[in-house]
């Protein structure tokens, strides 16, 4: 009688362990690559930054840390806006899972870009 318990309770235990470990994710998903472009705009090199969701859950309002961010050129202010010392990823939509937003700045030297809080969403 134990071990037929036992028999149906381990693929119950083991399914919920896979479905939560499918949708653990956290800031730490988050992930920002800045690469140089090789182009120069005012006189200043130009940036490529992919923000990735390495994760299979949508994270939205999704914050980057980016103390006294400037560029030399315009940056579109729906993938990426500027207040004070927090900057506003895709106007706050959900950036789904293993999805990625890029965007390119100018200035010298690049700045540190750093996810700094996002609102955890549905999993796919």
């Amino acid at each position: 009688m134990a071990a037929t318990t036992f028999n149906c309770f381990l693929p119950l235990v083991l399914l919920i362990l896979i479905v939560k470990g499918s949708c653990d994710c956290s800031l730490n998903n988050i992930n920002i690559g800045t690469t140089r472009s090789g182009k120069e705009i005012q006189g200043k090199p130009e940036w490529n930054v992919s923000v990735i969701n390495n994760c299979s859950c949508a994270q939205s309002q999704i914050q980057l840390a980016c103390q006294g961010f400037q560029s030399a050129e315009s940056v579109d202010p729906s993938i990426l806006s500027v207040k004070s010392d927090t900057c506003l990823l895709i106007n706050g939509k959900p950036l789904q899972g293993f999805d990625s937003v890029v965007f390119s700045y100018a200035w010298d030297p690049p700045f540190l870009l750093l996810p700094k809080s996002s609102v955890l969403g549905t999993c796919s």
